[in-house]
């Protein structure tokens, strides 16, 4: 079994506990989380799930981005 991803955690948390999260984000179309300091301001509060419903990106294509990479998501 992969590693576990909770895709309404903020987008900070998930990158300090495992950085490869920022890669998927950066495929996905996330690319200001490589900006210095983004991470930490609104990285603090944005969710991966809240990002894609602001990009417009559907978030089955995150679920299924992770789901690639060895995650199992979970959502609270």
């Amino acid at each position: 079994m992969g590693k576990k991803i909770d895709l309404n955690r903020s987008v900070y948390e998930l990158v300090t506990e495992d950085p490869a999260v920022s890669t998927i984000m950066m495929g996905l179309g996330f690319r200001r989380i490589a900006e210095p300091g983004m991470l930490e301001t609104m990285g603090k509060f944005m969710t991966p799930l809240k990002g894609a419903k602001m990009k417009r990106i559907d978030p089955a294509a995150v679920r299924q981005a992770f789901e690639a990479h060895g995650y199992e998501v979970e959502e609270s």
